[in-house]
């Protein structure tokens, strides 16, 4: 039986990419994102979910901004992922400044986004803010749940 070398593709990087987000193993999934020549947004989204868990929310906020350089647009979840770096980060401003973004840039925030983003809150000791983005979900066509 003779060895036949794999060549990686996008999708075999974005599944390497996401088991090392979930093995807390945020630089090897950077590296590899780094190695890729045409990431996606499946890449970079789960690149910035690595960091996230991490508690590495400067490199997750970094990593969404260079995006569009990339050539890849981020989308809800890659912001999703952000967001939350942030709120672990205790960074609750930088997290209401992604969720007021989203729809400038088209993108449209989700429960995902506004439950983060209260949470990042909370997580501030701003519950004024808290309970204002509870109040504008609606207004965004976004149903609260109960994490909400």
């Amino acid at each position: 039986m003779t060895a036949e070398a794999v060549v990686p593709n996008t999708v075999t990087y974005n599944s390497a990419i996401a088991a090392c987000s979930k093995c807390g193993q945020w630089q090897v999934a950077l590296s590899l994102l780094q190695t890729m020549s045409a990431p996606d947004v499946i890449s970079c989204s789960s690149a910035i979910t690595a960091c996230e868990k991490a508690g590495h929310w400067q490199v997750a906020l970094s990593l969404l901004h260079q995006m569009p350089a990339m050539g890849v647009a981020p989308s809800q979840i890659s912001y999703n992922a952000a967001i939350s770096a942030c709120g672990k980060g205790a960074q609750w401003q930088l997290a209401l400044d992604l969720l007021f973004t989203m729809p400038r840039l088209g993108v449209s925030a989700s429960q995902i986004s506004f439950n983060a983003a209260m949470s990042a809150c909370e997580k501030g000791g701003q519950w004024t803010w808290a309970l204002a983005l509870l109040g504008s979900m609606s207004d965004c066509v976004v149903t609260p749940d109960v994490v909400s």
